[in-house]
């Protein structure tokens, strides 16, 4: 059980975008890394093999192959250095740690595919892009409504600039 105090200070910090995933899952991990003075997102896409802790705390961890070596990476759910996480392929096992598949090769590291959960995985993400298609042109339309010539919004601060010392 867990302490209420700290359920109470920790619920602020819980992300609501976090998509329903479970073990065997493929996903992509969207982090924010610093690269000097600038800011940029790096993927991770791997097959989930483990998820423990909870609320906060939760982390899950994530394994893929680069060059035929395997890599793991433990990332928090809930940080904010995390962007955003997406399920790329419902995968259906068994077993809630996937730790075996470490001492796999080949063909045995495959998981099995949830027809069922994929379904509804392509249909949440169909009408996802399709909601973001209208929000991105109902975007472009007020956009054109506040500068109906088409001109770029520096070459209207240029024009301002230019009209603002003739006067």
């Amino acid at each position: 059980m867990q302490n209420r105090l700290l359920t109470l200070v920790e619920t602020p910090f819980v992300r609501a975008d976090v998509p329903q995933f479970q073990v065997g899952d493929t996903v992509i991990i969207h982090q924010k890394l610093l690269d000097g003075q600038k800011e940029r997102i790096q993927t991770f896409e791997g097959d989930v093999i483990a998820r423990s802790g909870r609320g906060v705390q939760e982390t899950i961890t994530v394994r893929r192959l680069v060059q035929s070596e395997g890599i793991e990476r433990i990332f928090p759910i809930h940080s904010p250095r995390i962007a955003r996480i997406e399920v790329k392929k419902a995968g259906k096992v068994r077993r809630a740690k996937l730790y075996y598949i470490r001492d796999r090769v080949g063909k045995a590291t495959k998981i099995k595919g949830d027809v069922k959960r994929q379904v509804a995985l392509d249909t949440a993400a169909k009408t996802l892009a399709i909601e973001s298609a209208k929000a991105a042109a109902a975007a472009a339309k007020v956009e054109t409504e506040a500068n109906p010539t088409g001109e770029s919004k520096r070459a209207a601060k240029r024009k301002a600039k230019a009209e603002a010392t003739k006067k």
